[in-house]
């Protein structure tokens, strides 16, 4: 799976924007991403904060590892 280019707290920032009312169409713009992208985000990661971001991220990494045992 390929990596994202984006940390936490940049995913969490352009969600942000989002919250405050800025268009979807300008925030994806100004950060490079496509509006599928922006929901997708938004429906994972919607109301968490950037360190709550990368504790799910390391729990989804060891259920995946787990998985494969």
């Amino acid at each position: 799976m390929k990596a994202s280019r984006f940390t936490e707290a940049q995913k969490a920032f352009v969600l942000k924007q989002g919250e405050e009312g800025t268009p979807v169409a300008e925030i994806c713009r100004k950060a490079g991403i496509s509006q599928a992208t922006y929901f997708n985000w938004k429906k994972r990661y919607g109301g968490l904060l950037p360190d709550e971001m990368r504790r799910l991220k390391a729990l989804e990494d060891e259920n995946a590892r787990l998985k494969k045992i």
